[in-house]
């Protein structure tokens, strides 16, 4: 995909360089500590979704199918800048190496794409900013980890990624290309979305009312509209791409779907504990995205998925 012109005014934030935060024993430290595992994931603000489960049901369960979330923030948060964490500018944060320049594209298109469509109807868009780490960072919704994946953080409008993520895909997912890692930013762009109209607070607030199931469920349709936002991104952007792009996005979507990453963890498929749908489903969305251009065809709340 040609994207080589990222705007040197998005707001990035890059904390590589600087010791990162954590959390304490007990219950956290059975989550980090199984994090290797649960971090077979992907893109929408793993620890959110993690931690609302843990949160509310007090204790992570069968929770190893679970890639990254969107939804709500956690109750504990760390104050963080809201610019410039390092003193980089956007500038030098994304000219630090290959894979650093691709999520500023990325996410400076994505930015000027949603921009333009909330214009169009008329609504307000507030920007959100990309945030570089490198192991361990901080985040409005607690700790980063390299082991969340890429996530994003309602709580201070944050999309946190270790570029390390992007080598991980390429060789542990067999998702390589530009555009695999262009979906990455995309789909956790698709997370801001959500939180900017309101929709991850609706859920949030259902899933705290509900069973374990129901809110892995709500969790499914979360991600699954994330992944058809990142479509929308696509088709907004389809002179960009070149032959194969579509090929590229697809096979992440479907190395990343539940099913794929608990039959290769565990051997054997929970549907039940799912949290971001399956690889077929994961695919049907992004490619719903991409065909109409559309968010308005991004309701997977409505109607059976």
């Amino acid at each position: 995909m040609r994207l080589d012109d990222f705007d040197p005014n998005i707001n990035v934030e890059d904390q590589r360089g600087r010791g990162g935060g954590g959390f304490g024993g007990g219950g956290g430290g059975l989550l980090f500590s199984l994090l290797p595992l649960i971090g077979s994931r992907f893109g929408c603000g793993g620890i959110a979704v993690v931690l609302i489960l843990f949160a509310v049901f007090g204790g992570l369960g069968n929770l190893s199918g679970l890639l990254s979330g969107g939804g709500q923030a956690p109750t504990t948060q760390i104050a963080v800048p809201n610019s410039g964490g390092s003193g980089s500018s956007a500038q030098q944060a994304c000219a630090t190496d290959t894979a650093s320049r691709a999520a500023c594209n990325a996410f400076s298109s994505a930015d000027n794409t949603w921009e333009a469509i909330f214009a169009r109807a008329g609504e307000r868009f507030q920007a959100p900013k990309l945030v570089f780490y490198a192991g361990n960072g901080q985040s409005g919704c607690g700790a980063a980890q390299s082991a969340m994946g890429p996530f994003y953080c309602p709580s201070d409008q944050g999309i946190y990624l270790d570029t390390s993520f992007f080598d991980e895909l390429a060789t542990r997912f067999g998702a390589q290309g530009d555009f695999a890692q262009y979906y990455v930013i995309a789909h956790e762009f698709g997370h801001h979305i959500q939180n900017l109209l309101g929709t991850s607070g609706q859920v949030q607030r259902q899933m705290a009312r509900a069973s374990r199931a129901q809110a892995n469920a709500l969790s499914v349709r979360l991600e699954l509209q994330a992944d058809c936002y990142a479509g929308v991104w696509g088709a907004a952007n389809r002179a960009r791409l070149d032959p194969g792009d579509i090929e590229e996005g697809m096979t992440a979507a479907n190395a990343i779907g539940d099913d794929t990453l608990q039959r290769q963890a565990q051997g054997r498929v929970v549907p039940d504990s799912f949290t971001h749908g399956s690889s077929a489903d994961r695919m049907q969305w992004l490619k719903r995205g991409l065909d109409t251009g559309d968010p308005a065809q991004c309701d997977t709340f409505t109607g059976a998925i």
